[in-house]
């Protein structure tokens, strides 16, 4: 096997490495940062609180002013239901400026982290990778963990806090109908695993291409008069085109995913509302039935 070879090698075996450690690792960059964490996530509740009141906001409007043709105090309603959006207007902006600061924080320590260790690097190791390759870590895959640190973080915490609210909610007004409604959750689960296994082989694709993609155009750049010396520029272009096709190559695949993922939730949550519709219209056609016969 080539040097440049092993080197690809090596960079494509990065993804065999990745565990839930590395995930713990990196949330210790918001150990510091922890306090407006913790506001963001509290915004972010009361954001998820405020959004599941608008179907009760609705609900009200069609049967208590709608229905009955109903105008006394019709005006606060509309008073509140806007007050509702501002309140949620305010929270929301409130929110993404927190967690993008805390993000931006998060990774300006951990690019002047890489920055520091890559001094201390000896020599033989930039012998070894590439600059572009090294640039590309310090620059796109830091960017790439982002929003992990702006919003993946504070909003799967609360998102699973009204989750589990929602779902209590459902069983303490039927809890029947919330176990019919809860049928396509394992559904839900094998998507999702699917797609998290597929899409994170498709993004160390793209990330590797993408470095190796780099790499090329720096050793390029910087040997430029040697390559046109020798008249190696024919050769310089193959190399590229064939670089270049990988990492296109590689973005298509993993939009593949996207495009059968999200219609797959789609139609795995149309066939949790048909259930629903089902089993509810049934119970109350039954129900019907019965009072009619006498029982």
């Amino acid at each position: 096997m080539s040097e440049e070879a092993q080197k690809f090698h090596e960079e494509e075996a990065i993804q065999e490495t990745y565990d839930f450690k590395v995930g713990k690792r990196l949330l210790r960059y918001l150990k510091p940062y922890w306090k407006t964490a913790v506001v963001a996530l509290v915004l972010t509740l009361v954001l998820n609180v405020l959004g599941s009141l608008q179907p009760w906001f609705t609900k009200h409007a069609v049967d208590d002013y709608i229905t009955p043709r109903q105008t006394d105090g019709l005006w606060l309603f509309a008073l509140a239901f806007f007050g509702l959006f501002l309140f949620r207007f305010l929270f929301s902006y409130s929110q993404e400026v927190l967690l993008n600061i805390v993000g931006q924080k998060v990774m300006f320590d951990l690019r002047t982290e890489i920055y520091t260790k890559l001094q201390h690097q000896e020599i033989a190791y930039y012998d070894k990778n590439p600059v572009g390759r090294v640039i590309t870590r310090l620059t796109g895959d830091v960017d790439s963990l982002n929003e992990l640190f702006t919003s993946g973080v504070i909003d799967v915490l609360g998102d699973l806090v009204i989750i589990f609210a929602i779902v209590g909610m459902m069983f303490f007004m039927d809890w029947r109908l919330a176990l019919v409604s809860l049928i396509t959750v394992p559904l839900l689960f094998a998507a999702t695993n699917w797609f998290r296994k597929k899409a994170r082989v498709g993004f160390d694709k793209v990330r590797t291409r993408n470095a190796k993609l780099n790499a090329f155009l720096q050793e390029y750049i910087s040997g430029a008069q040697t390559v046109q010396l020798f008249n190696a520029e024919k050769k310089a272009q193959a190399k590229f085109d064939e670089i270049n096709d990988d990492y296109r190559n590689a973005n298509i695949e993993t939009i593949y995913y996207y495009a059968i993922f999200y219609p797959m939730v789609d139609f795995i949550g149309i066939i949790g509302v048909a259930v629903v519709l089902w089993f509810g219209g049934y119970e109350i056609l039954t129900g019907l039935s019965a009072s009619r016969s006498g029982f």
